[in-house]
């Protein structure tokens, strides 16, 4: 036997915790090149941005090719939002040359802004390979993300096939804005920006206070009952909610008006019609009009609200214009005047005037249908 002392190897024991605290990331990859490195190969800039809607749906190719060297539109169909880019300091320029190029072509703007300094960058400068192997990346990860927040996103995408395109839409719009000097991960960025993008479903189509209201209530509610495992009732919610009765069932009602309208299958009045459900309606009685002029121009309105078959519901085309019809329909029949209804509703006259526009188009092309 062996003088020799045998020797054994001495084993410290780790915890997995700290293997996992200690283990290094390793970067991701898409299309060949490194993440860090393919934003690289198309830096976010600074550059000047008018937004502005208008009155009637702009020749788009005709006015891309009419814009001036080095200028480039984007137009967003869900919120009939115009983006025109220029370089720094050219805000007011491009902001009068659009006004005056809407007006030669028969449109007017709306609710114009020029905004200076504005950090984008354009996501098909990147590489290809790498824009659509992130986009291939991101894309599950993004409907798992998105899993807590279904039950408002079907409200405006029950088709999985339009949740998904406008998922990759999402992710087109984050790769425009994030800015990688900041030192955030693209995939938190993109988490957080998707929250933000599902409220502003609701956000687009009913208009924007109207569902923040809406959001808040039902936020306040959830806390509530999880909290107390019941729900409140309307004065422990206005505590909760740190607002006064009063305010809490004028914001109700809003919430009421709108949930009546929202889910509407036909605004036509065919067999799937869901009853419109309207405060105070003892207001709006039939005899403000004569039964067949009540008859022929509800029926226009409601028809110049409906949602556009062809196109898709997040679009805002493929929306009912909930807040367009409140407005026609309050202040014409229920008497009251835009400021009253905007103290109701919690939203802007301004707002307001937008989405009345959009019913204005609308309801004369329908009038004419039916005097036909």
């Amino acid at each position: 036997m062996s003088d020799r002392a045998t020797s054994f190897p001495v084993i410290t024991p780790t915890s997995t915790a700290t293997d996992n605290r200690n283990r290094v990331r390793q970067p991701l990859v898409f299309g060949g090149i490194p993440e860090s490195e393919g934003w690289a190969l198309a830096p976010i800039t600074p550059r000047d941005r008018v937004h502005f809607r208008v009155d009637r749906e702009l020749p788009l190719d005709r006015f891309r090719a009419d814009l001036p060297a080095g200028v480039t539109v984007t137009y967003d169909q869900g919120e009939g939002l115009y983006r025109v880019d220029g370089v720094p300091g050219s805000a007011s320029v491009l902001a009068d040359w659009i006004r005056a190029w809407a007006a030669r072509h028969g449109s007017s703007t709306v609710g114009l802004r020029a905004e200076t300094d504005v950090r984008r960058r354009t996501p098909r400068d990147l590489p290809p390979e790498f824009l659509a192997d992130l986009c291939r990346h991101y894309g599950p990860v993004s409907l798992k993300r998105l899993q807590r927040n279904m039950s408002t996103i079907r409200l405006h995408l029950p088709d999985p096939d339009d949740l998904g395109q406008q998922v990759y839409e999402w992710i087109l719009k984050a790769v425009s804005q994030y800015d990688e000097s900041k030192s955030v991960p693209f995939g938190a960025f993109l988490a957080t920006q998707l929250s933000k993008w599902v409220h502003d479903l609701g956000r687009n189509a009913h208009g924007r206070t109207a569902a923040d209201t809406e959001h808040k209530q039902q936020k306040a509610i959830a806390a509530f009952i999880a909290e107390h495992q019941r729900r409140p009732s309307e004065r422990e919610l206005a505590a909760y909610m740190g607002q006064s009765v009063a305010t809490l069932r004028r914001n109700s009602q809003t919430v009421a008006t709108l949930n009546g309208l929202r889910n509407l299958q036909s605004l036509d009045g065919g067999p799937d019609a869901t009853e419109i459900l309207l405060p105070d309606s003892s207001e709006a009685p039939d005899e403000i009009m004569g039964e067949a002029e009540q008859t022929l121009l509800s029926h226009a309105l409601t028809a110049a609200c409906a949602p556009d078959p062809a196109a898709r519901r997040d679009q805002r085309a493929g929306q009912p214009n909930v807040l367009g019809w409140a407005t026609w329909y309050l202040t014409t029949w229920g008497g009251q005047t835009k400021t009253q209804l905007s103290a109701d509703l919690n939203t802007s006259v301004r707002n307001m005037n937008v989405y009345a526009d959009r019913v204005e188009l609308a309801l004369k092309d329908r009038l004419a249908e039916l005097v036909d």
